[in-house]
């Protein structure tokens, strides 16, 4: 019998409310069922998940209200909303190949380093880096070669030739780092207002629609977080153009985080594009971006250049690390953080067999999608309130310190996996049959759901 998480799903929900200057009496139409554990983890992976799914789909419903319509009751059970945190899919009938054979922890002189290697061109760079030849190199080459290296040279290393790799900490070793303590002195998310403008007209809200219906959403993420932000968005009716770069590598999951977005091309490194773009811009609502911190900024698509172009527009950032410390301009994602913050020894630690161990879903990817989701839908509320233009800010470390804090689950580690398959429904998509998660929020008036089925990178017009 495990003891409850020390922070609920309630208080969560209430303390992200209020980050967002929403209005408490919103939170009477919320259910919440479901306990810890809902899956085998020594943190509280169900509240987190249940919680930031909540966050989202409330403030949607919310800023619907705004628009005239009544409220409505929102439930998110937490069992369901965790296994929509797996991002478990297939493809006519076959599971996506998640990682690269050279992705993964790695024993090193002084303890363990994780590479990220599902992108070609991180691969080649990390094994380049350990003197092989990313030709004929082999796992076990590789394993060999970095029995030579101390966890913090390799990681310095490889950071600085643009790399994703990190050593294993401990929480007390990641409390000791300049990033550590720029992270801490942080809150969760910002919501900043960065420009003056009236309060938008928004598009008129009938009863029967879902709660974005006409709000326009320009996706410019790739990975993970960014695109299940998007995604939720979607469902909750908004109008999401997913903006690939035609020369960039995507990963499987983009046949599931495409449900219900339009899909299109732009290489932003040419003119034609650029002003394609700011035609975009000209009638979006919110844009949401995971490059780089300062990449799109340096092509003319910051966060100050398009509140001054779209007065009102509402800005989502998704950083690795936050915008402070000395790692702000790193890459990073997800399994990386984990390993980086603390979680993978933790977790090891309560498993008791001397290895480390991740969560079982990237929770710090989902979580903050949803966060993204969530951010966008109560900056859009404020706008409507005060005007302006905003600024959401969100990032996987932030997100990791904001988990780490609700709480360790006794016992939580040994729970038992869920089955997934009362939660999988069937769709269609440009990528064969896809069996995937349905919404974990369940609106009362108006449910959530996919109006465009996912289709494959630029297969429609850059074009409302």
């Amino acid at each position: 019998m495990s003891a409850q998480t020390s922070a609920s799903a309630s208080d969560t929900l209430h303390a992200l409310w209020r980050i967002a200057g929403l209005p408490d009496d919103a939170l009477s139409f919320i259910d919440l069922p479901g306990r810890e554990p809902v899956f085998p983890s020594s943190f509280a992976i169900g509240t987190a998940a249940q919680a930031s799914v909540a966050a989202a789909a409330l403030a949607a419903c919310e800023l619907a209200h705004a628009r005239g319509v009544e409220r409505q009751r929102v439930s998110v059970d937490m069992t369901h909303a965790a296994v929509e945190c797996t991002g478990a899919f297939t493809v006519d009938g076959q599971a996506p190949e998640t990682w690269g054979r050279f992705s993964g922890l790695y024993r090193c002189a002084d303890g363990y380093v994780r590479i990220h290697a599902n992108f070609e061109h991180h691969q080649d760079g990390a094994l380049r880096l350990l003197g092989l030849d990313p030709k004929t190199a082999t796992r076990a080459d590789a394993e060999h070669a970095m029995l030579a290296w101390r966890g913090r040279e390799f990681e310095d290393a490889a950071a600085a030739q643009g790399l994703v790799v990190t050593m294993l900490r401990t929480f007390d070793e990641w409390d000791a780092t300049p990033q550590a303590r720029a992270i801490a002195a942080q809150p969760l998310m910002t919501l900043t207002r960065i420009g003056d403008a009236p309060p938008r007209a928004l598009p008129a809200l009938a009863e029967a629609a879902r709660p974005l219906d006409g709000i326009r959403v320009l996706d410019f993420t790739r990975i993970l977080a960014g695109p299940v932000g998007g995604r939720a968005l979607a469902a909750f009716g908004a109008d999401v153009m997913l903006v690939n770069a035609p020369h960039l590598p995507n990963i499987p999951a983009i046949a599931d985080t495409s449900r219900g977005k339009r899909s299109a091309l732009l290489d932003l490194r040419t003119e034609r594009d650029r002003a394609a773009l700011r035609q975009l811009i000209d009638e979006a609502h919110v844009f949401s971006q995971g490059y780089r911190p300062g990449g799109l900024a340096a092509l003319g698509f910051g966060p100050d250049a398009l509140a001054a172009r779209r007065p009102g527009i509402v800005y989502v950032s998704l950083t690795a690390y936050g915008t402070e410390g000395p790692w702000a301009q790193r890459r990073g994602f997800d399994s990386l953080v984990q390993t980086a913050m603390g979680f993978n020894a933790a977790e090891g630690e309560a498993a008791g067999d001397g290895k480390p161990h991740a969560l079982p879903m990237q929770m710090l990817d989902m979580a903050s999608g949803f966060l993204m989701a969530f951010g966008a839908a109560a900056a859009l509320w404020r706008q409507q309130r005060e005007g302006g233009s905003w600024h959401v800010q969100v990032s996987l470390a932030q997100t990791g310190q904001w988990l780490r804090g609700l709480g360790r689950v006794e016992g939580g580690i040994a729970a038992p996996t869920p089955e997934v398959a009362p939660f999988m429904t069937r769709y269609a998509s440009g990528f064969g049959e896809l069996v995937a998660v349905t919404p974990s929020a369940q609106l009362a008036r108006t449910p959530a759901g996919y109006a465009r089925e996912s289709v494959r990178p630029g297969a429609g017009e850059a074009r409302w």
